[in-house]
């Protein structure tokens, strides 16, 4: 049975702290990330939402590669997953969460 995915996760993103504003402005350019928070410190709260596991390692990537960024990790993974369109007049849906901190 075919199933659409939508995969939500949340990063944390740390960053030299007088670059915070440069590497927001970069991470907002992504088509997949929202920021939902950051700190004095260089620490940004980054939700993603995507269609499988290997955009969000792609994601975590080009953000380890912008300039100033110290580490990307992910703090939490879940799986939503819908059966096609002809299954999906039965209201079945499924949840896994990954990796919950």
């Amino acid at each position: 049975m075919p199933r659409n995915e939508v995969h939500i996760s949340s990063l944390i993103v740390h960053v030299v702290p007088e670059h915070l504003n440069d590497v927001k402005m970069q991470i907002e350019q992504l088509d997949t990330t929202e920021i939902y928070g950051d700190s004095p410190e260089g620490k940004i709260v980054v939700v993603l939402e995507t269609e499988s596991h290997g955009f969000i390692t792609d994601i975590i990537e080009k953000i380890n590669n912008f300039a100033h960024v110290v580490s990307t990790v992910m703090v939490y993974h879940q799986i939503e997953t819908e059966l096609d369109d002809e299954q999906s007049n039965t209201g079945s849906q499924q949840s896994q969460v990954e990796g919950e901190v």
